[in-house]
């Protein structure tokens, strides 16, 4: 009886209470999932992400205005305006190109040389719905339009390189349409290759941190092609062709320095204690590298120069740049006293012996230190670093991409540079190039004087 009695009361509270009850258990369901979104959302490293979107900023900021006034700086007076305008035109062009496809063929799909168009129009970096945050494939923690505008700063100061072996004698038009070809037929199939799965990062099994293959191999040694089917500037070798602002090249300098840091330290992809070896081992190369280079100067002619000291700068950070992730302090004075010796000889004595004019020493500093820092991290990478372990098997790897990067900048740099020659043609009149590039092509002065 008294069982019976227990049970009524339980019927009867279940009755009363059920809904409440049902609303209860509902509620509960839905803050565990918005919970676990929370948590979910909280994958997103608020300091990951603020040190990748400075980063991007640094190096963005390494070509406007770094590069525009390292370059600008040693052209003549007449030509600093068409330096300028080459850095803003290329920047505004690999901006469409990377929205478009450049992304997706460099960081979608798995071919071995170049990705797909799963990824055209930066389809997908927003999640599923439109709004979900979808995590970079390469970085955890890192909304992917953040590496994407990483990857793209990347994309406009490779080619803006090239500006400096063939500055104030290739039309503007003409070097837009060449750069344009060049982003598709060179640095989209590099960047993939190393560092969007493909074959030298993959199969190869050669390493690179942050662009000694992808950016300065690969402008450097297109930059000389293109130069050498230019043919040199009006003057060269019979007259003084010298720099109008060595201040402009040296405040040029120190913004490249500090941009670098964006450039080698950001590559890290996170605010993580490889960020900041990246960061000791580019200032001990950088700085080794201007003393050094400066060095020599006063040994030979007894006056080390502000160019000098620059060019040994820029140097000892293309030098770094393919090891600065991989090697310690050690390996990062040696790659700096390295990059004070041999593109100073580059720049200085094989320029002239073989005739060449490349116009800013792009060839010297950047194809040249490219390949010496590549071949060095082969040799200097430490294992406690990025758990890679220099030796002779890594070395020949790194000689193998070196000689697919020669091979292939140099293939697509000729084919490119002929079809516009015989098209709408590289270069100004000789009346143009006498006058000046800023008033033909642009139609100001860098100085109202």
């Amino acid at each position: 009886m008294q069982s019976s009695n227990w049970t009524a009361r339980i019927r009867k509270f279940f009755n009363r209470w059920k809904t409440p009850l049902l609303v209860a258990v509902i509620l509960t369901g839905i803050c565990a999932s918005a919970g676990a979104e929370e948590a979910a959302a909280a994958t997103i490293s608020a300091g990951d992400t603020a040190w990748m979107m400075t980063s991007t900023a640094l190096v963005l900021f390494m070509t406007l205005p770094g590069l525009a006034l390292f370059y600008g700086g040693l052209v003549r007076r007449k030509n600093v305006l068409s330096v300028l305008a080459q850095c803003l035109g290329i920047a505004g062009l690999a901006a469409v190109l990377w929205w478009a496809v450049g992304y997706s063929l460099s960081f979608s799909g798995d071919g071995k040389f170049i990705g797909n168009l799963d990824m055209a129009f930066l389809k997908g970096i927003y999640g599923p719905d439109g709004n979900d945050i979808n995590y970079s494939s390469t970085l955890s923690g890192v909304p992917e339009s953040v590496w994407v505008m990483f990857q793209y700063t990347f994309a406009v100061i490779t080619p803006a390189l090239i500006v400096g072996a063939i500055a104030e004698r290739m039309k503007f038009t003409a070097l837009l349409a060449f750069i344009g070809g060049w982003l598709f037929l060179v640095y989209f199939p590099f960047a993939h290759m190393v560092w969007g799965g493909g074959y030298i990062g993959g199969d190869l099994g050669a390493i690179d941190f942050a662009g000694g293959l992808v950016v300065h191999m690969s402008s450097g040694f297109s930059a000389l092609v293109l130069a050498l089917i230019l043919g040199p500037r009006r003057g060269y070798g019979k007259e003084q062709l010298v720099p109008h602002s060595m201040v402009l090249c040296m405040i040029g300098t120190a913004i490249l320095w500090i941009g670098w840091y964006g450039f080698n330290a950001g590559s890290a992809g996170a605010a993580n204690g490889l960020a900041g070896s990246a960061f000791l081992t580019t200032t001990l190369a950088a700085a080794i590298g201007g003393f050094v280079w400066a060095a020599l100067e006063f040994f030979i002619k007894r006056q080390p120069s502000v160019l000098g000291f620059c060019s040994g700068v820029v140097a000892g950070l293309v030098v770094i740049t393919p090891a600065a992730g991989f090697v310690d302090a050690g390996g990062a004075v040696i790659c700096g006293v390295a990059a004070g010796v041999v593109p100073f000889f580059a720049c200085v004595y094989v320029k002239k012996w073989l005739g060449y004019d490349d116009a800013l020493d792009t060839f010297g500093v950047h194809a040249v230190g490219g390949t010496v820092g590549t071949l060095l991290t082969g040799l200097l990478a430490k294992e406690f670093i990025n758990g890679q372990a220099g030796g002779l098997e890594l070395f020949m790897k790194q000689l193998a991409s070196v000689g697919l990067v020669i091979v292939w900048s140099v293939a697509a740099t000729t084919l490119l540079a002929y079809a516009i020659k015989f098209t709408i043609g590289l270069r100004p009149t000789a009346e143009q190039e006498t006058e000046g590039l800023d008033i033909t092509d642009h139609g100001e002065e860098g100085y109202n004087l």
